[in-house]
């Protein structure tokens, strides 16, 4: 008997030990986050594209994302503490009802409905994405460590499948939209509320999809702890931090590509589907020009990531996106007009071709920028890339609906050339500091 009982005894502890010799596989975590924002955006961002013209009247798309993007500017400047109140799995579930709300809000647009919703969705979006770099770094780096990896290595392959998720849903959103959507022969278009109601029902499989992400280990609780009792000292740590990055010269250089980044793809979204894509190809082609454009930008942003080594390859690869685009803004601004017969339906998936290379290149290579520059401050470099994208991105939906395409796309070349000025002369200044001797 008493052997029996001793191996009965010594099962649990059999059973824990093999627990600790088997290191966490977060690798898990990171499929089932890339696949939720995968499900997500694919319905958000092919509703967006829709936006400025669906609901034209009063110009309630525009200036429904122009509120916001304008919400999403001042919630990012405090995102951060209320990921850590929260936790950040929390914080992922939390953010995905904005967009749900957003697409409801679609299926019975007025500003009733629209404008709450861009309220509430300019909170939830910026919390989702600070929850979403947050949880990423922290199941990388425990992946790191568990299995006794490089974390510089783990890093980067956990953000690879994720970025690379995440820029096909333009792809994957848009594909569906030009499945249900229909042009009627008197211009209108139906199959709306079919759609919106099928996004809703995507949504609400990455929501779910959501809540099987374990949740963050050891310091969770006590972050939460601690960012609630020192509410008052993490305000003022954080607008130091805000205060210190734009005092730095290479802050200042990065700001104005961090403008034109956001003023590119609210063009993007609201100029180029609304003044180009639907004269030529009619609303139900806003879904295949966009699926055009994602496709692109995922590719690209897979391959510039790959081919990213350093701060001068980052400044040839960024020129070589901003040539792309450049191309599309002097085409129509100089010879572009609607025509009929394949060159019509042609032209403006070239031109969405382009400008998903540009909006690849731009997303991978503006991370890695502010990770090889502010490694010391990462959470402040990219809050300030939130801020600067998303302020750019309100001032394009709010200005678009009073001054014209020709004035925009000035507006854009005049953009892309300080961003580009920003950054050759930080490359110049920091590739003479490093190889300047050193007394």
């Amino acid at each position: 008997m008493e052997s029996v009982d001793s191996r009965d005894e010594e099962a649990p502890l059999v059973a824990d030990s093999l627990q600790v010799l088997t290191p966490k596989n977060y690798t898990r975590d990171v499929h089932i986050l890339s696949c939720a924002f995968l499900l997500i955006f694919l319905a958000y961002g092919a509703a967006q594209n829709l936006e400025t013209t669906v609901n034209t009247e009063g110009n309630l798309g525009t200036i429904s994302l122009g509120i916001l993007y304008t919400s999403f500017t001042c919630f990012s400047l405090v995102a951060s503490l209320v990921v850590r109140v929260l936790g950040s799995k929390n914080a992922l579930i939390l953010g995905t009802t904005g967009y749900w709300l957003f697409v409801a809000a679609n299926l019975f647009p007025s500003w009733y409905t629209m404008v709450p919703a861009s309220l509430y969705l300019g909170f939830a979006a910026s919390i989702i994405w600070v929850g979403e770099g947050t949880y990423l770094t922290a199941a990388a780096l425990s992946h790191a460590s568990n299995h006794k990896l490089h974390e510089g290595t783990v890093i980067g392959s956990f953000n690879g499948e994720f970025w690379g998720m995440f820029a096909s849903h333009q792809f994957v959103g848009n594909l569906i939209t030009l499945a249900v959507l229909k042009d009627d022969k008197g211009g209108s278009t139906s199959g709306t509320t079919l759609l919106f109601i099928v996004f809703l029902g995507v949504i609400t499989l990455g929501t779910i999809l959501m809540c099987f992400l374990r949740k963050e280990e050891d310091k969770g609780e006590k972050e939460t702890a601690d960012a609630s009792v020192n509410f008052y000292s993490y305000l003022v740590s954080l607008s130091k931090s805000i205060t210190t990055l734009l005092a730095d010269v290479r802050m200042l250089l990065i700001i104005p590509l961090f403008a034109y980044s956001g003023l590119q793809q609210a063009f993007v979204w609201a100029e180029f589907t609304k003044e180009i894509v639907t004269p030529a190809l009619g609303v139900s082609g806003v879904g295949g020009a966009m699926a055009v454009y994602g496709a692109f930008d995922a590719i690209c942003s897979l391959a510039a990531g790959r081919l990213t080594t350093g701060l001068p390859s980052i400044t040839f690869i960024v020129s070589g996106g901003a040539i792309a685009q450049v191309v599309v803004f002097l085409w129509i601004l100089i010879n572009y007009s609607v025509t009929s017969g394949v060159l019509g339906t042609l032209y403006p998936l070239i031109m969405a071709a382009l400008l998903g290379i540009g909006d690849g290149v731009l997303n991978t290579q503006l991370s890695a920028l502010l990770g090889i520059l502010f490694k010391h401050d990462t959470e402040g470099a990219f809050a300030q890339l939130k801020v600067w994208q998303c302020a750019s991105i309100a001032v394009v939906f709010f200005i678009g609906p009073y001054i014209s395409l020709q004035a925009m796309l000035i507006v854009m070349v005049v953009g892309i050339c300080v961003a580009l000025v920003g950054i050759l002369f930080l490359t110049i200044q920091v590739e003479k500091a490093f190889y300047s001797p050193r007394s």
